[in-house]
């Protein structure tokens, strides 16, 4: 992970009054990751975060956990990076608020961080990102699995009904069927169903 981009909302931090151990130019992000030995570039303009986007190994959000979400929706259509929080006293002061929401990021990033933590923090920061995109899709292939199986049900239940046969040799009609057309069972089974529902109306 050599190529980080920040992606920041200046305007939206309120500002922090309280104290700071860094300098103000130590507490931007891009400023230690730098001088750690990466690559940064920072923006906050959509346009040249979307160009950006294509060389970066890792986001890290410099804005309150409010904007994360919307960040994370836009950038998995882009390029699905690792996610990481720059918590810093503004954008941890403009977050108390939201502290139970359940935010898509993938590791937690401060600007007190020396070059080992900034690396263990953006190894394990990828580790969890490839865990959560796999569980993700996890989640999607069991969804679109059962959808599938909603749609065989109805399609087995319909023709048993109309048929008058046992639920067995109706998914047997359905698989002949599908092998016959060259088609997915579910496909089959969906179009049986559409056009019950129509004959209904």
């Amino acid at each position: 992970m050599r190529f980080l981009l920040v992606i920041r909302e200046s305007a939206s931090l309120k500002k922090y009054e309280g104290p700071s151990d860094a300098s103000e130019g130590d507490a931007e992000p891009e400023h230690l990751l730098k001088r750690h030995g990466y690559r940064v570039s920072a923006s906050c303009q959509s346009q040249d975060i979307r160009k950006k986007m294509q060389e970066a190994d890792a986001v890290v959000l410099q804005l309150p956990i409010t904007g994360i979400r919307d960040w994370e929706q836009r950038l998995s259509r882009w390029k699905p990076v690792p996610l990481l929080w720059w918590c810093s006293a503004e954008t941890a002061a403009s977050s108390l608020e939201a502290c139970e929401e359940d935010i898509p990021v993938d590791g937690i990033l401060t600007p007190t961080m020396s070059a080992h933590e900034l690396h263990w923090a953006l190894h394990l920061g990828g580790r969890h990102f490839f865990e959560r995109r796999q569980w993700l899709e996890e989640r999607a292939q069991l969804v679109s699995r059962l959808e599938e199986r909603k749609w065989i049900d109805l399609a087995k239940s319909i023709l048993c009904e109309i048929n008058r046969i046992p639920e067995a040799e109706a998914y047997d009609v359905l698989r002949r069927r599908a092998m016959n057309e060259r088609k997915r069972i579910v496909d089959i089974a969906t179009s049986i169903v559409k056009a019950h529902q129509q004959l209904k109306t």
